[in-house]
């Protein structure tokens, strides 16, 4: 058996050599659900939503080439520039260099492969929403393996080491440059889809990564700290990790317990905390993945 069976249900590979095989074949996938996504929904839609996909669309509009050439002539070189210049992130893991140099050669090989199949639709919003979801569990997948489609992610990273610039920015004045271009090519409104579409993408790789299970964080501070603690052992039935705090006014100790919950549990929480001590400070965060048990198991 290649995989085993976890506690949670997913499956993982046994042996290293097998996980190699295993993330490997993660990369070849979601490249190939990308270079599908692009061909069905942006391509024939005119929806350059950044990246060298986006790019390759705008050179078809202006010069007509062929998308997976101009994939190819961008990623290629970027990928050779990476190695040189950011010597740390790609030489000193080899298997990260060697997982994105498969996405990078893959995805545009598919896009080639798929160049004559027919679009799914002809509605520019409609192929920007499913483009952007396509593209998000594609890029998902590859980011899950601890990978990379190569392109102007690397690009970004580049200027990010020789620039000082975040990466977030980076990424934004790539792909901002992409959008503002199909703006002056295909019409502003063709530009105001590629963002849509941007957007989609985003979202959906946050899901692809950490999933639908968001949990709620509570902090409490409480004077009848014992009581507290029971009532969210044995009403909740979830655990309480006690911390030290000290009140930043009157520098005394103040226990603080806390507590993560499900969604469907943070009205009875609340509830409880409000009957025991109606005086208890209380923060309520968003937390978007929780391992452990009770939880997710990795």
């Amino acid at each position: 058996m290649m995989k085993k069976m976890q506690r949670n249900g997913t499956l993982e590979p046994k042996t290293p050599v097998q996980r190699v095989i295993f993330e490997f074949g993660h990369v070849l996938v979601g490249a190939a659900i990308v270079a599908i996504t692009f061909n069905l929904f942006l391509l024939p839609n005119q929806i350059a939503s950044g990246g060298v996909a986006g790019i390759s669309t705008l050179f078809v509009a202006l010069f007509g080439f062929e998308p997976a050439y101009t994939q190819w002539a961008f990623n290629i070189p970027l990928f050779i520039a990476g190695i040189v210049l950011l010597g740390g992130s790609l030489r000193g893991s080899l298997l990260y260099g060697a997982k994105t140099l498969a996405g990078t050669l893959f995805l545009p090989y598919v896009v080639f492969l798929t160049r004559n199949w027919e679009p799914t639709t002809q509605d520019p919003l409609l192929a920007s929403i499913m483009g952007g979801v396509g593209v998000g569990i594609g890029l998902g997948i590859v980011f899950r393996s601890n990978s990379s489609t190569g392109g102007t992610d690397l690009a970004a990273q580049i200027i990010n080491k020789y620039t000082g610039m975040t990466l977030g920015a980076c990424v934004f004045i790539i792909d901002g440059l992409v959008v503002s271009s199909s703006a002056v090519i295909f019409g502003f409104e063709y530009a105001l889809y590629a963002l849509i579409a941007l957007f989609v993408t985003g979202k959906t790789i946050d899901i692809v990564q950490v999933g639908f299970a968001y949990s709620k964080m509570v902090i409490i501070i409480s004077a009848c700290e014992e009581e507290m603690k029971q009532g969210l052992l044995t009403q909740v039935d979830r655990g309480v990790t006690k911390l030290a705090g000290y009140g930043g006014y009157t520098n005394h100790s103040r226990p603080v317990l806390m507590c993560v919950v499900g969604r469907n549990e943070i009205t009875k929480l609340k509830k409880i905390v409000q009957t025991i001590d109606p005086q208890a400070f209380v923060i309520v965060s968003d937390t978007s993945e929780v391992l452990g048990e009770g939880f997710k198991l990795k």
